[in-house]
């Protein structure tokens, strides 16, 4: 290649890279100062203190809402789960409705209704976006936490010169917060009413500053060590202290954690709350030294944020009892120390068969008390399934092969027809209680007779076939028309599909 060439295009990436950077760069997301500079930004901008609920709800909120009547019955569309940011990527169809109560729920853990206290549970069969809903939670705060609005901050210890004897560990100059803790954590006890006052005083808005919970061990080993060699002066241990911007990220497990059950030999509760590090033990001489322990368990690693629990009911019960603390308390209790205080989101999904296991053990008595149940069902409506797929099978992934008009509507009408509950009206088909769940008129039926057939249903979007079976056969379908040199799949192949598949159904006695 030329040198010319080379130049361009090391040009062009320089550009990209400073367009990048200028559109992220803002006085908050790229602040850092003194603890006393901290207390000044929040006057400016109070919300920077939010905790994990209230912050996960101005996110959803933040982008933005769509009302409208669905069967006489006000809904409310939340933006967020269309996955704008990623061109609809994992874009949440058809479930309005449910997005409406989880958002309800945050809604009162972000005012202190008592939610704030519970375990938020996906409840669902299988493929019906539990996950997907958790992995857009999870996308939506690392992105949230980048910008102005989302800004959160965290805090290090420093020790300048290196006058501290060490108390960081040997030759450490800079020792970060383990669990990323909110800086108003360090102001002591006695002293947080006045300063939380000072802070509200002459503020907009319903919104006011609190100070919640305590700081880590580590942060209070440092701290209380500081306090005696100040004689109890607080500016001077606060000096040591400096305030950054916390970015929110999955793979740096910073802000979010996921836990996923293994087998009974090898779980263990050290994966949530922490473990000693044995390698430090020589040099601090204790196990229960705090900077000898590392507290980068699951919940550790999720404060400030969320913490996701895959197949939450398939835990052993030793981890169950640490969820109870959790959620209720706020605390998790590393092996020994003290009880810590955590502020994070948890939520937790579950398909049916775990979900009435839990039903039936009184053992779980305590869990069921504080769990938020929000149903996940599969989608009734078939325009919202239709979308599914076409969001999957477009012109620009099918490259060299079409898909004949109407082969994904006979494919997804299908889907909703095995969800659907015989209608107890002998006049209706369960093809006629389609149409009219997709909003079509029929003689005789009214907005009220639709309302009626909802109520009626017992189980109705709990059962069926999920919309990754009708993915494999469409995918199926595909490749046979690739095969065979077919430039298009059309709705007889796909049926075909359909049927035939399900001889080999694994959830299908």
């Amino acid at each position: 290649m030329s040198s010319s060439g080379h130049n361009s295009m090391s040009n062009n990436f320089r550009q990209i890279v400073e367009k990048a950077q200028s559109s992220q760069a803002s006085p908050v997301t790229n602040w850092s100062g003194t603890f006393f500079e901290y207390l000044d930004l929040i006057k400016k901008h109070p919300k920077i203190t939010r905790n994990a609920y209230q912050r996960m709800y101005d996110m959803i909120i933040e982008a933005g809402t769509e009302e409208y009547i669905d069967f006489k019955k006000q809904v409310i569309r939340y933006k967020f789960f269309d996955d704008a940011a990623n061109n609809g990527k994992d874009a949440v169809f058809g479930l309005d409705v449910q997005l409406m109560k989880l958002v309800n729920v945050l809604k009162a853990a972000a005012l202190g209704y008592g939610t704030e206290k519970r375990v938020i549970l996906l409840h669902g069969p299988v493929g019906s976006a539990k996950s997907t809903i958790c992995r857009m939670l999870k996308k939506g705060l690392e992105a949230y936490s980048k910008t102005e609005q989302g800004a959160l901050f965290t805090f290090e210890w420093i020790d300048e010169g290196g006058k501290l004897d060490g108390l960081f560990g040997k030759d450490v100059r800079v020792y970060q917060s383990p669990m990323n803790e909110e800086p108003l954590l360090l102001i002591p006890d006695e002293m947080r009413q006045a300063v939380t006052d000072d802070l509200n005083r002459g503020q907009d808005g319903d919104f006011r500053i609190k100070i919640n919970g305590e700081l880590c061990p580590p942060s209070r080993f440092i701290f209380k060590n500081l306090m005696e060699k100040y004689n109890g002066d607080v500016m001077k241990v606060l000096s040591h202290v400096r305030v950054k911007k916390l970015i929110i990220s999955e793979a740096d497990r910073v802000g979010i954690g996921t836990f996923q059950p293994k087998d009974e030999k090898n779980q263990d509760s050290t994966e949530l709350t922490g473990d000693i590090n044995y390698r430090k033990i020589a040099e601090y001489g204790s196990d229960s030294d705090p900077r000898a322990f590392n507290f980068d368990g699951e919940f550790n690693v999720a404060n400030r944020g969320m913490i996701e629990f895959v197949e939450v009911l398939k835990l052993d019960v030793a981890f169950l009892y640490d969820l109870l603390g959790a959620s209720q308390e706020h605390r998790i209790k590393p092996k020994k120390f003290a009880q810590t205080y955590i502020d994070e989101v948890i939520i937790g999904h579950t398909n049916e068969p775990e979900y009435r296991r839990l039903q039936d053990n009184e053992f779980m008595e305590a869990l069921r008390d504080r769990t938020v149940k929000i149903d996940i069902p599969y989608i009734t409506r078939l325009k919202q399934e239709v979308n599914i797929y076409k969001k999957d099978y477009n012109s620009q992934r099918l490259r060299g092969i079409s898909i004949a008009p109407h082969t994904i509507e006979t494919a997804a009408m299908w889907a909703i027809l095995t969800r659907l509950e015989k209608p107890k009206k002998a006049n209706l088909t369960r093809l006629q209680k389609l149409k009219l769940y997709n909003g079509k008129t029929l003689a005789n039926f009214t907005e009220d007779n639709v309302k009626e057939l909802r109520k009626e249903t017992t189980r109705e979007g709990l059962d069926g076939i999920s919309p990754r079976y009708i993915q494999d056969k469409l995918s199926n379908a595909l490749v046979l028309a690739q095969q065979m040199n077919k430039g298009s799949v059309n709705p007889f192949m796909v049926m075909n599909e359909l049927e035939s598949g399900l001889k080999h159904h694994s959830l299908i006695g």
